[in-house]
């Protein structure tokens, strides 16, 4: 009796004591998932001690219950526990279905759907060492390449990565030949790929997505630039310099490389596009011949012109009917204020259903006057039919169309051409069904380093080479990396900038205190 006169005096406490250990039990199950067994045994004890305070004072509970201030009370209560029961629920779940939301505009903490793919298509596992030192720099790259690495591990269960400290522990550094701190090492199928600082702060997931086909042996399709000609350097970061052009490329997972007539005689047999941007100076015979015969027997290439250009570059469209203007394209109607001679051209009026492009002193180009069944051309760039070829783009004065000196538009500013090869070579030995795949395009500055990022000029590059190496899922989904791009403002836009700047605050202003004085009269 005694005992039980104990327990109803201190049912008070034993409740409280219990709710305590409820609580401390959810939080300790929420946040320390790794003791959940013992978070479990607090709960258990929490619940037994409410219910034995339920128990002893169950008349009393029962009273304060069904009064009005019970109901009251009780009401709140089933309230705050349904709250806190749909909180509990809601964290259970995201542990489970754990999902991170990337709201950067250029997604850089996602990976890019190429990657996604190569990761979806492991068959072999891929071991990962991080050969990470600590470091107090506050440029460090460890934290980023730490987090890329964590994606490519939520991706799939064929990566494994682990991160090692090779100062403490040398002879493992030794084991993988890692000269240098913060070297990534992948290993798959008895193949080592060392990605070295350098590489991981300029490429980022370029390198590590390239080093996991290099391991597991998937052959990377090759994009070659022609240079020693005065050509556009692909490794040069200058304004006028296209290393945004191959860093895009590599983005899409293409290798980059150069192609120099000194040290070759033909064009590589790995090549997949050989690119030739705006060259200076002519082609000597040989070179000419060479890129002819790889054309010829099944090779593909995108030709940047501008106007002016050598003479040699008609030899090499020439055997499918095509030509380049002399002379350079004007269009009043839709161009990159303030240059007439910037034609801009948007979604309905190029081949990909890009938005928006332009290209600085761009050129056209001539299409055959007779049709060949065995060549097939798309316009992939057109101009409006208001525009012209100005012959005398140099002058200081604006330019006027003059119906006897200049050609009306519209002009094809780019071409896709498709043919059957003429001559036998490697790749028609290898495939009987191959077919020559050219683009050539009456601008090359669209792609430099100043105008790349503008635009959809970048998009349409890439997108010419998918295009051409047949990729036509990379269309279109690629990853951008640049967070500024210009806003391209053509004629019409001007306008009304320049007006409403000028006349629309003033007017709203002047109609605001109309409305008053119309009202208070």
């Amino acid at each position: 009796m005694q005992s039980k006169s104990t327990l109803s005096s201190n049912a008070s406490l034993i409740a409280i004591l219990g709710l305590a250990a409820v609580i401390v039990g959810l939080v300790v199950m929420l946040l320390l998932p790794g003791i959940k067994f013992a978070a479990w045994g607090v709960l258990g004890i929490g619940v037994a001690l409410m219910v034995l305070a339920l128990v002893v004072e169950f008349r009393t509970v029962r009273t304060s219950l069904t009064n009005r201030r019970g109901r009251f009370s009780a009401g709140t209560t089933v309230m705050a526990s349904v709250f806190v029961g749909i909180i509990i629920l809601g964290n259970a779940i995201s542990v489970g279905k754990y999902h991170r939301f990337d709201l950067t505009k250029l997604s850089q903490y996602t990976l890019s759907p190429q990657t996604k793919d190569v990761l979806a298509a492991l068959k072999d596992e891929v071991d990962v060492v991080a050969f990470f030192a600590p470091t107090k720099d506050p440029n460090d790259m460890i934290p980023y390449a730490s987090f890329l690495l964590s994606k490519y591990q939520e991706q799939t269960d064929k990566v494994k990565v682990q991160a090692v400290d090779p100062e403490a522990f040398p002879d493992m550094a030794r084991q993988y030949k890692v000269d240098q701190y913060q070297t990534v090492v992948f290993r798959a199928n008895g193949h080592d790929k060392l990605v070295l600082p350098q590489e991981i702060q300029a490429q980022a997931e370029y390198a590590f997505t390239s080093a996991i086909l290099q391991v597991t042996g998937t052959v990377q399709k090759k994009v070659y630039f022609l240079t020693g000609h005065g050509e556009g350097d692909n490794g040069s970061a200058a304004a006028t310099g296209f290393s945004s052009a191959a860093r895009g490329l590599q983005d899409d997972l293409y290798q980059v490389a150069t192609l120099d007539f000194i040290n070759n005689q033909t064009v590589p047999d790995d090549a997949s596009v050989l690119v030739i941007v705006a060259p200076t100076k002519a082609l000597a015979a040989n070179e000419s011949a060479a890129i002819l015969h790889y054309l010829k027997s099944g090779g593909t290439a995108m030709i940047l012109a501008d106007p002016g250009s050598p003479e040699t570059i008609n030899q090499l469209i020439a055997p499918w009917g095509l030509s380049l203007a002399s002379d350079t394209i004007i269009d009043p109607a839709s161009f990159a204020t303030p240059n007439k001679n910037s034609p801009t051209v948007s979604r309905e009026r190029n081949a990909f259903n890009l938005p928006i492009m332009y290209f600085p002193n761009a050129t056209a180009i001539n299409l055959p006057k007779k049709a060949d069944k065995n060549v097939s051309m798309l316009p992939l760039v057109v101009t409006t039919p208001q525009s012209w070829l100005e012959k005398d783009a140099s002058s200081l004065k604006a330019p006027v169309f003059d119906p006897k000196a200049d050609t009306k538009g519209p002009f094809n500013l780019g071409i896709l051409v498709a043919a059957a090869p003429t001559e036998i070579g490697v790749r028609t030995l290898l495939d009987p069904n191959i077919a020559t795949r050219l683009a050539v395009i009456g601008d090359s500055d669209f792609a430099s380093n100043q105008h790349y990022d503008n635009g959809n000029n970048s998009d349409l590059f890439l997108d010419t080479v998918s295009w051409l190496t047949e990729q036509t899922q990379l269309i279109t989904v690629r990853h951008n990396v640049l967070p500024f791009r210009r806003l391209i403002v053509g004629p019409e836009q001007e306008t009304f900038i320049k007006y409403s700047a000028v006349g629309l605050l003033p007017f709203l202003v002047l109609l605001g205190g109309v409305i008053v004085w119309w009202r208070r009269r």
